[in-house]
């Protein structure tokens, strides 16, 4: 459906009286300095780099100031006067800076009309959320005489949600538990470190570091973090830390294990020991929570991080940790939809027959609590239009919650181009074992490594109160 086209008039300098005011407001967005930027070729670190922009003055990313001087001038060319309108010139202070999250409301107000030129001169001002002004000054400009209406010509927009909001939705939920006792298993390195202190922060975990004291205390030294009142535990080196971490989860010491600096490999390997105690009878699997703008709803894309190419049975194992993980979260029951390159089973397709197989299980019973079809493009399992060209009639097609990759290389990959080609955030769990397991990334970004912990803790609080 086309939207009603808007029209826009302007006030003629005849119209316009002293003390004529007119306001917008708007929230400042990750995409909105990408886009500024994008446009205007400042590539200041401090409006891109996270770890520039903390050593400068304001500690974190801002906005370049004329994003919010940008305000104004919609103001101007949109309201007051409005279309037709003449910039002639300006007097700006920049007094506070602009970050992500900040609602800014810009105001102007009529102060003198001069009839000789049709000059019409405005002060401005722009506040936060907190009241404080962040802009402030005079503005010079034209009005016209003759009266003019035009259609409001609105782009549209590149992303229909704000990125991280669904994430950022569940870290809120979790942020209303208690936090959960977590091993941060060799936390010798700035970003795990920080990650386990910013979950600590959002009241999610209460970390128990595990590694070389003074590699961490390095690494906190570095980060400008402080431990006090956090636990360390000293073993030499990161292979001591994982088996320790293993066995603090064993004896009921901790809750859950969240993966520092080290291998993926080498904390998984000390989990699965039979001496660890970890294992149950579900095979471990890795489900990755993905925020993508476009799409109405958190994606569950699994296996993309343990399971190399896993097994008819193994499949089964990945599809019910996932659908687990969504109980947990609440969304029951979840669409699950087994990918494949086709929609049609076919014996050439491996992926296909394990697809049919699946769904055939979920029907006798051995997959519980969630709605499967399969085999389905991945077209077919996010696209509504997609499915009905197809002639796909489905519970799931066009509106799954869980995506089943046929192996670790196709999640992998799916999983990357969400993130990097469709400004997706993710987090992610491994489940099946006795406790949950955070795997972070050295390119997670902050909202991912605090999001995996919320998730941690949902599950954890699900498993807690469905404990026979």
């Amino acid at each position: 459906m086309t939207a009603p086209i808007q029209i826009i008039e302007n006030r003629t300098f005849d119209e316009i009286e002293i003390g004529d005011t007119a306001k917008l407001q708007r929230v400042l967005r990750p995409q909105d300095i990408e886009t500024f930027t994008v446009a205007s070729r400042d590539v200041n670190s401090d409006h891109s780099d996270l770890i520039c922009a903390k050593d400068d003055s304001f500690h974190h990313i801002v906005t370049q100031g004329v994003w919010g001087a940008s305000l104004i001038s919609t103001l101007l060319g949109t309201k007051l006067p409005g279309p037709g309108t003449i910039y002639a010139g300006q007097s700006l202070e920049f007094r506070q800076p602009v970050a992500v999250g900040d609602t800014i409301t810009a105001n102007v107000r009529v102060t003198e009309k001069r009839p000789q030129n049709r000059h019409v001169v405005l002060t401005c001002e722009c506040t936060n959320q907190h009241g404080e002004v962040v802009i402030a000054g005079t503005l010079d400009v034209v009005a016209l005489a003759e009266k003019v209406r035009q259609p409001c010509h609105v782009l549209a927009e590149v992303d229909r949600q704000e990125p991280g909001r669904k994430l950022r939705l569940l870290i809120e939920r979790a942020g209303k538990l208690p936090p959960i006792r977590t091993a941060i298993v060799h936390p010798c390195d700035e970003l795990s470190l920080a990650g386990a202190l910013d979950a600590r922060d959002a009241g999610l975990i209460t970390p128990l570091l595990i590694g070389p004291r003074a590699k961490i205390e390095g690494a906190a030294t570095t980060a400008g973090r402080d431990l006090d009142g956090i636990e360390i535990v000293e073993v030499p080196h990161s292979h001591a830390a994982a088996s320790e971490a293993a066995k603090l989860a064993r004896d009921g010491k901790v809750q859950a294990l969240m993966k520092g600096a080290l291998h993926t490999d080498e904390l998984m390997a000390a989990v699965v020991t039979h001496d660890a105690g970890l294992c149950t009878d579900r095979r471990m699997s890795h489900v990755f929570v993905i925020d993508v703008p476009r799409y109405p709803k958190p994606l569950f894309v699994t296996d993309a991080a343990v399971n190399i190419s896993p097994t008819l049975e193994d499949k089964r194992d990945i599809v019910q940790n996932a659908i687990d993980l969504c109980r947990a979260l609440e969304v029951v029951p979840p669409k699950v939809a087994i990918l494949a390159a086709v929609e049609t089973v076919s014996a050439k397709m491996r992926s296909t027959l394990d697809a049919a197989a699946l769904c055939k299980m979920a029907q006798r019973g051995q997959i519980e609590g969630g709605i499967l079809d399969g085999p389905l493009a991945l077209d077919n399992a996010i696209s509504m239009a997609a499915a009905r060209t197809k002639h796909i009639v489905s519970d799931v097609a066009g509106n799954a919650d869980i995506l089943v990759a046929p192996d670790l290389e196709a999640g992998n990959m799916l999983t990357k181009e969400l993130i990097y080609l469709a400004g997706a955030e993710a987090a992610g769990l491994v489940l099946g074992a006795r406790v949950p397991i955070v795997l972070t990334s050295r390119s997670d970004s902050a909202l991912s490594r605090i999001a995996s912990c919320a998730l941690m803790r949902l599950f954890v609080h699900s498993r807690e109160i469905n404990r026979p």
